[in-house]
């Protein structure tokens, strides 16, 4: 492919995007750099602490509870208090608990803090979600949040490599410079992201129609079926942290084997991500979300049959494909079928999808592996993905292309892109992102 082919498809690819989203942007890239608890937790805990390993186990359970507590509870603030200020308010609670989890040494108070980093942490994923909602189109919001899902993956790629040399030198640097990171992406939001909640109209105040609560997210069974399938295909791709690592370590794999084998992941996110929604933004989200869902299913499932670093290394590559079609798609048709004033409660309760995954993924994989042998927990994702597929295709019969929400066809923020602005944005990454947007990669955890 030609220079000029590559410049016009990195134009293409970032074009029409609004000012707010590459700011919004900038600040989960930031976000994901200091990403340093999330992946040293445990090795914090038992190398440097010297804890057992079933106090660990219980520290990260508790993480992983304090995120299923704050889903709903941002959510619902997302949309009462609006996008920013809870978006603000959970980046800075995050900076102070993490930097304070730096400093614990009783058990208790590791525990607690853990619990509390927990919930601030994943309390700024509604607003987020909400927010790029409200101010990207619906046609490109596919394509919105798989720049957002690569700068994630981007991210997280170069934090984790930064942050074992960090970790070698001194834990609490990292706990510090994830704080400092934090602190910075809420100084962001507040210099530059105005509230993007959409204010009611007179007519609207003036009907009938309630508001949108938690009550009405759970009577919307089309979207609770969409959470349910989101369950689902997070039990799955959790598995690559939590089943792949003890399978390999049962069959004899070294830790330095794992590593190897789950970059491949990463890696191809952060090459193909682009591409891939490129090809896949304007095509039937039924089918690409069915497909995605085998991929995922088979593809952990293939990983009973591998007996080599390369031939495992060839099952990511299966199902990080599912991946980075799904998770775009899949948050494309969430953003659909939100109300337009409920957005946040709606984000709030699929966040609680992944986070209840996360609680549940880790014991799914010890029971089977411990009663039944590493085989059973690949044969179970192929069974999950064959329902999740199944589910998708049942799901979505019959749901209009143009369809905006349960509550009817809303009224998008008319905000008009400019590729100066991309560039302007964009400007810092450059060196770490030949395609120049402005983007990063749960998390999710």
């Amino acid at each position: 492919m030609s220079v000029a082919s590559l410049r016009r498809a990195a134009r293409e690819s970032v074009a029409g995007l609004p000012r707010e989203f590459w700011w919004l942007w900038t600040s989960t890239l930031v976000n994901r750099l200091g990403a340093f608890v999330a992946t040293f937790m445990t090795l914090y805990l038992t190398l440097e602490r010297g804890y057992s390993a079933s106090f660990v186990g219980l520290v990260v359970a508790l993480h992983g509870l304090g995120g299923v507590v704050s889903s709903l509870v941002a959510g619902v603030l997302t949309d009462r208090l609006g996008r920013r200020p809870t978006l603000m308010v959970a980046q800075a609670s995050t900076a102070f608990s993490v930097a304070l989890l730096g400093f614990m040494e009783h058990p208790a108070a590791i525990a607690a803090v853990a619990l509390l980093v927990g919930m601030t942490s994943n309390a700024s994923r509604p607003a987020v979600q909400a927010m790029m909602a409200d101010i990207v189109r619906p046609e490109d919001r596919v394509r919105a949040f798989a720049l957002n899902y690569w700068a994630i993956n981007l991210g997280f790629a170069v934090s984790s490599t930064a942050a074992g040399f960090i970790a070698e030198y001194s834990y609490l640097a990292g706990f510090l410079g994830e704080a400092a990171l934090t602190l910075v992406c809420a100084v962001l939001v507040y210099l530059k992201l105005p509230e993007s909640r959409p204010e009611r109209t007179a007519a609207e105040k003036a009907s009938a129609e309630p508001e949108t609560g938690l009550g009405t997210v759970l009577r919307d069974g089309r979207f609770m079926g969409v959470v349910g399938l989101s369950f689902l295909i997070s039990l799955i791709f959790m598995q690559g942290s939590f089943g792949l690592p003890l399978a390999m370590g049962e069959a004899g794999f070294s830790t330095a084997d794992y590593g190897l084998v789950i970059a491949v992941n990463g890696v191809l996110i952060v090459v193909l991500q682009i591409p891939v929604t490129r090809f896949i933004e304007h095509r039937d989200p039924q089918k690409l979300l069915v497909i995605s869902a085998l991929l995922a299913g088979y593809g952990f499932g293939l990983t009973a049959f591998g007996g080599s670093v390369w031939s495992l290394a060839l099952t990511v590559c299966v199902w990080t494909l599912a991946e980075i079609v799904n998770s775009p798609t899949q948050m494309g048709l969430v953003a659909r079928l939100s109300s337009t004033h409920g957005r946040g409660r709606y984000q709030g309760m699929y966040t609680l999808s992944w986070a209840v995954a996360s609680l549940i993924a880790p014991l799914m994989a010890g029971f089977a592996i411990e009663h039944f042998g590493a085989a059973w927990l690949w044969g179970s994702t192929a069974v999950l993905g064959t329902m999740a597929a199944g589910g998708y295709w049942l799901l979505m019969r019959g749901l209009p292309q143009g369809e905006a929400g349960p509550v009817g066809a809303t009224v998008e923020a008319n905000v008009n892109a400019v590729v100066e602005v991309v560039v302007e944005v964009a400007a810092p990454a450059r060196a770490a992102d030949p395609l120049a947007p402005v983007a990063p990669v749960a998390p999710a955890a």
